[in-house]
């Protein structure tokens, strides 16, 4: 699936992995910090998140590297890019990791009051790394992307509209 409705579809696929990654970052993030979140429908509805994630990544960065392949000489921020690009699987897997690891705690919360407090701390710890960091990935994808597509394109256009 390289091309959708004459599109590139890493054009396409791209937007749902920049919406989704950060979002499910952030419901981890407050499922992780908030029992109650984690006792109703946001967790499962993380879950799936995290899920559509993982599947969307590795389709996004195989479609940019159809593209990437296309380019007789491409451009170090375009490689740079493209080498960010292909790390994010391991945020996504960290991603579902984590989802995974806060219905685990779910149900360890129901059966046993034991190491709760301990258990706690640490899933708040590394939903907070792992939410975090794949935010931060997602902005450095983004970024490096941005700038091999448009360059110092913005600044000349705004320099030339007076703004």
């Amino acid at each position: 699936m390289d091309i959708i409705g004459g599109l590139p579809a890493h054009a396409l696929l791209l937007h749902f992995v920049v919406v989704l990654a950060p979002l499910t970052a952030i419901l981890e993030i407050v499922c992780a910090i908030w029992p109650a979140a984690r006792r109703g429908q946001l967790l499962w509805l993380t879950l799936i998140l995290a899920a559509a994630t993982m599947v969307l990544t590795p389709m996004t960065a195989y479609a940019g590297q159809w593209l990437y392949d296309l380019r007789a000489s491409p451009s170090p921020i375009l490689g740079e890019h493209a080498d960010r690009g292909s790390q994010m699987i391991y945020f996504s897997a960290a991603l579902l990791a984590v989802a995974i690891g806060l219905l685990v705690l779910r149900l360890i919360e129901r059966r046993s009051e034991k190491y709760r407090m301990a258990t706690n701390v640490i899933v708040v710890v590394v939903a907070l790394a792992v939410g975090i960091s794949s935010m931060i990935q997602i902005y450095r994808i983004g970024d490096a992307g941005a700038r091999s597509v448009w360059g110092g394109e913005i600044a000349r256009l705004q320099k030339a509209h007076g703004s």
